[in-house]
C-alpha cells in the first residue's frame, strides 16, 4: 500500500526531464574549516520560542560568529521531520549565516495541533520573528538578507512562502514534496493517501492518516507546485532534487517554471535518496555556494 501511494503520487506529476547542473559542487571553506574564534561575538546556539497562532513554538537559532548583522536562513523541516538537516545548518553557520530552525505547531513538542495549512502560517511567523527589530538586535539577524531552505514538505512550504514574499534574497528547495499532488491522491485513492500519511506522522499531534488526507484533498489544485510556479518566476530559487519517490514532483515544478517563463531559478540533480544520506557534503556545498552567490539585498 505504501508503494502504491508513492507510485500514484508520482504518476500524477508533470515530468519535465532532468535539468542541467548549474550550481557548483566545489566544497566551500565552510565544509571543512572552522571560522576564527571571536571572543566578543562567539558562535552560539540560542533557544527561541516563536509566536504563531496564539502559541509559542519551539526553535533554535544558530548564531554565526562575529558582530553581525548576519544574513539569515529560515530552515523548514519535512513531514514529520526525522531528517532535521542540522548538519547543513551548522555548515551554513560556518559560512557566516545565522539559521533559525523551528518546529511547526503540533510537531516535535511544539504546542498546538498539526495542520498543513498552519505550516504556511507558521512560516510567515518565523519570518516575522527574524524581521522583528528586537530579535534582529538580540540574535544579529540581518532582516534585509533572509533566505529560505526547506526539505521535503519544507520545500513545499518554501515554494508557497517565497511566492508570497518578494523581500527574500533567495530560496532553496531540497527534494520537495508536492502537497497538491498528495491532495489529488487523497481524492483519487483516500485509503492509499491515509496509509501514506500514517507512515509520516510520528511526532505530529492530534492527527490521523485519515484527517491529514482529508485536509489535503480540497487543496489538490491550489497547493500544487504547478499552481504556484507562475508566482515564482521572478524569485531567486534553487531546486535541488534526487533519485527518490518525489523526483517527478521537482521535475514537474521545473517544467512549470520554464513554461511560465521563469529566469531566476537554478537546478541541480543528485543520484541519491530522499535525505541525501550519502551526499551530505555535496548538499552542503550546493546550498552554501548558492547562498553565497545571492545579492546583499532582495
Amino acid at each position: 500500500m505504501f508503494r502504491l501511494a508513492i507510485t500514484l503520487a508520482v504518476s500524477l506529476a508533470l515530468t519535465g526531464g532532468a535539468a542541467a547542473q548549474v550550481v557548483s559542487r566545489t566544497p566551500p571553506p565552510a565544509i571543512s574549516t572552522e571560522p576564527a574564534l571571536d571572543k566578543t561575538y562567539p558562535a552560539r546556539l540560542e533557544v527561541a520560542h516563536v509566536p504563531t497562532g496564539g502559541v509559542k513554538v519551539n526553535g533554535i537559532v544558530l548564531v554565526a560568529s562575529g558582530p553581525g548583522p548576519h544574513p539569515t536562513v529560515v530552515l523548514f523541516h519535512g513531514l514529520p521531520g526525522n531528517e532535521r538537516n542540522l548538519d547543513l545548518a551548522q555548515a551554513i553557520r560556518r559560512a557566516g549565516w545565522n539559521v533559525l530552525a523551528a518546529n511547526y505547531r503540533g510537531s516535535w513538542g511544539s504546542p498546538g495541533s498539526y495542520r498543513f495549512a498552519q505550516d504556511l502560517d507558521d512560516a510567515k511567523a518565523f519570518l516575522a520573528f527574524v524581521r522583528d527589530p528586537a530579535n534582529a538586535k538580540a540574535y544579529g539577524f540581518d532582516p534585509k538578507r533572509i533566505a529560505l531552505v526547506g526539505h521535503s514538505l519544507g520545500g513545499w512550504v518554501t515554494a508557497q512562502t517565497a511566492a508570497a514574499d518578494p523581500d527574500l534574497v533567495g530560496s532553496v528547495m531540497i527534494s520537495s514534496g508536492d502537497m497538491g499532488l498528495m491532495g489529488t491522491l487523497a481524492k483519487v485513492n483516500p485509503k492509499a493517501a491515509a496509509h501514506f500519511m500514517d507512515d509520516s506522522r510520528e511526532s505530529l499531534a492530534d492527527v490521523t492518516g485519515e484527517t491529514m488526507a482529508a485536509e489535503l484533498a480540497p487543496h489538490a489544485q491550489d497547493w500544487s507546485l504547478s499552481a504556484v510556479a507562475p508566482r515564482l518566476v521572478n524569485r531567486r530559487l534553487l531546486v535541488l532534487y534526487s533519485n527518490d519517490f518525489v523526483k517527478a514532483h521537482s521535475e514537474g515544478l521545473i517544467a512549470s517554471l520554464k513554461a511560465a517563463g521563469g529566469t531566476q531559478f537554478l537546478t541541480a540533480y543528485e543520484d541519491t535518496d530522499h535525505s541525501w544520506n550519502d551526499k551530505r557534503l555535496v548538499l552542503e556545498s550546493l546550498v552554501i555556494n548558492y547562498l553565497q552567490s545571492l545579492p546583499t539585498k532582495p
